[in-house]
């Protein structure tokens, strides 16, 4: 579970890097293991089972001992339809990348500042990486206005789902 975390928040900061703009939209936040996405973090670990507001959930089968499977082994990419052509070739770069590692040397490798400078050792608590730091590490031009973009599109998207 740890390693898919990880591979998770790698994505989302490949695609903020190739793209402006994360995979997710949820808070990102600096962990004793490193940086995670807390929505996804939350329902890796069993805490929300709202398979309307995720639903890769239902390709996934329950986490047990800390690791998670495949329900299915016949996943297409039709299956995949939730994730764009961008949100598909950031996961494959990160696969690509960091798909061999061990998990604690995936581990090791988020807590090198060369690597992640956004990640900030909170502990044994959490604590927030802003957008807008993630953004400016990976070379954003003008992150404060792509943020701003992003908020007013999830304002926009939340304003529609209560309409429908």
């Amino acid at each position: 579970m740890l390693k898919a975390i990880k591979l998770v928040y790698l994505a989302d900061r490949e695609s903020i890097s190739r793209y402006g703009f994360p995979i997710q939209s949820e808070t990102r936040v600096s962990m004793e293991h490193g940086p995670v996405n807390s929505t996804t973090y939350n329902y890796l670990k069993g805490e929300v089972r709202d398979h309307e507001k995720a639903p890769w959930l239902e390709f996934l089968e329950s986490v047990e001992n800390n690791r998670v499977s495949l329900s299915r082994r016949d996943l297409s990419i039709s299956d995949l339809d939730e994730l764009s052509e961008a949100d598909l070739t950031a996961l494959e770069a990160i696969w690509d990348e960091f798909g061999s590692y061990q998990t604690w040397d995936l581990v090791d490798w988020t807590h090198d500042p060369k690597n992640l400078p956004e990640w900030e050792d909170p502990g044994k608590s959490s604590k927030v990486i802003p957008l807008r730091r993630i953004m400016q590490n990976v070379g954003v031009t003008n992150p404060q206005a792509h943020v701003d973009r992003l908020q007013d599109e999830k304002r926009m998207n939340a304003l529609f789902d209560r309409l429908v």
